[in-house]
């Protein structure tokens, strides 16, 4: 009885297609504010983290790419005739996210995984919102 009255209200709440939009603009936003903060590019800065210069021009304009990706995907959706490309767009955004992070969480060079969970909580949602897009794309049913 209890199960049905549930489910009765829950069937009243409205669909909300657009709710991807919230986790994709702060992600595009991190990923795009990252790469701009390294810009001008400088040779001490990737020697500093241990990267060969190579290295971190990728990790810039990967950054930089999968921010816009994200949002272009994003808009893409709403053109018929390029929704396929828009999907296409948005997955490779966030595999790009998924291989950024997880190169700086081999960077930190934890000792476990709980170490990661308990204490770099941040890059572990950033991975998990990029796989999210990398795996979902743009559907949103």
């Amino acid at each position: 009885m209890f199960y049905t009255y549930l489910k009765k209200i829950n069937t009243k709440f409205p669909e909300f297609e657009g709710s991807n939009w919230l986790i994709r603009i702060p992600l595009a936003i991190v990923f795009i504010q990252q790469g701009l903060s390294k810009l001008p590019f400088d040779h001490s800065t990737a020697e500093a983290y241990g990267l060969p210069i190579i290295v971190w021009i990728a990790v810039i304009c990967s950054e930089l790419m999968a921010g816009f990706g994200l949002l272009f995907g994003g808009i893409l959706r709403s053109i018929e005739f390029l929704k396929w490309f828009g999907d296409l767009l948005t997955r490779f955004s966030g595999t790009i996210i998924v291989g950024i992070i997880t190169g700086v969480i081999m960077v930190s060079k934890p000792d476990n995984l709980l170490e990661i969970l308990l204490y770099d909580h941040f890059h572990f949602i950033l991975c998990c919102g990029g796989l999210f897009f990398a795996l979902r794309g743009n559907r949103v049913k």
